[in-house]
């Protein structure tokens, strides 16, 4: 994590640089400051060292190197139990179909949005509690 922060401080300052040397090239050119090109540049810089910067903080705070960033480190080393995912479920599919149908609501006519919303609210109850009765109940 802490290469991925140097590297991004890298785009940053050069994005930077480019920004700068845009705005002084139309200047130079026109006797005036292009903005619509200079402040997305910009722009881009200051959000590139944004995520440096949360990645630099970030890497800061953690209790050590991550497996990855070690030159001995295994593959297997950052192979974390992520948690537990149910491969037959189909509620993650259904709340997908949801959420399509609330967004082809608000582009087609807003009732669809109620029903979609509707669905998706008792999706997302049978996907919660789907440990909780059935064959798989605990």
């Amino acid at each position: 994590m802490g290469t991925n922060a140097k590297i991004f401080w890298i785009i940053a300052g050069f994005f930077f640089i480019v920004s700068v040397g845009y705005m002084v090239w139309g200047w130079l050119t026109n006797h005036a400051i292009e903005w619509s090109g200079g402040t997305p540049l910009a722009l881009v810089a200051l959000f590139t060292a944004f995520v440096a910067f949360y990645l630099g903080r970030v890497h800061a705070g953690q209790t050590g190197e991550l497996p990855e960033d070690r030159l001995d480190g295994n593959i297997d080393d950052g192979d974390p139990e992520l948690g537990h995912f149910s491969p037959w479920s189909w509620w993650p599919f259904l709340i997908s179909g949801a959420a399509a149908l609330a967004f082809l609501g608000i582009a087609v006519g807003f009732w669809i949005t109620f029903v979609g919303v509707t669905f998706a609210v008792v999706c997302l109850v049978g996907w919660t509690f789907e440990y909780y009765r059935g064959y798989f109940a605990r």
